[in-house]
């Protein structure tokens, strides 16, 4: 009797602890974060720690470097060689002869028209016909320089080297060269009043000046 009691009360312990089945109270205390010790569990800001370590997904080699972009933008182009013929040198050294003839021709020109004008006494034989030999060379020196210099000007189409300059003493000589034709055409008729022979002569110091300028523009900026 006393073993039969014993094996009772022990089935009927056992019988109380073991969970019954559906039964769900036990398996919530079990798992219940409150019955979870507290070094078990995650920091709050673990999941923004993980966040922050994460790899971009993308691939950094595809993400254009802007500060490459911008030294590139800012590095300067390199001017592209232009390469001149032999007559090119042949036509700028007689060019530069032409330029270097000019003031003394002007100097003369303008001392002999000033002896043909006076009014205070009558010009001497021979100022007039070497007036107009010294005119004549003055014309072909301006024929000559025009010549060779658009000439090169073609040639040195490609060349962006000091183009504002070269352009500029182009326009300037062009310009001359159209006022000493006018002053040519005025020529016929300063022997016939005072006032057609100062027509002739201002022609001819403008002419003389815009000229005069687009020489030593370009002596100035390029040396002679």
């Amino acid at each position: 009797m006393i073993v039969a009691s014993l094996l009772v009360t022990a089935l009927l312990q056992i019988s109380t602890l073991a969970p019954l089945p559906g039964d769900t109270a036990w398996r919530d205390t079990v798992s219940s974060p409150d019955t979870v010790s507290g070094a078990t569990s995650a920091p709050a800001d673990s999941a923004s720690d993980v966040w922050y370590r994460r790899s971009p997904s993308g691939d950094a080699r595809l993400v254009p470097d802007w500060s490459r972009a911008l030294t590139a933008d800012t590095v300067p182009r390199r001017r592209r060689a232009v390469e001149y013929s032999d007559e090119y040198y042949s036509r700028l050294q007689l060019h530069r002869w032409g330029s270097w003839l000019e003031f003394p021709v002007f100097g003369a020109e303008y001392w002999l028209g000033q002896k043909l004008m006076s009014r205070d006494e009558a010009p001497a034989g021979w100022v007039k016909p070497t007036h107009v030999v010294v005119a004549g060379t003055l014309g072909g020196l301006f024929a000559l320089n025009t010549i060779t210099g658009v000439w090169n000007l073609y040639e040195s189409r490609h060349d962006t080297d000091q183009r504002a300059l070269v352009w500029t003493h182009s326009a300037l000589m062009l310009a001359s060269d159209a006022g000493f034709l006018i002053t040519a055409m005025l020529a016929g008729d300063a022997e016939d009043s005072f006032q057609s022979r100062d027509r002739h002569r201002n022609a001819a110091l403008v002419s003389m000046g815009i000229g005069g300028a687009g020489t030593l523009l370009m002596w100035l900026k390029r040396g002679l």
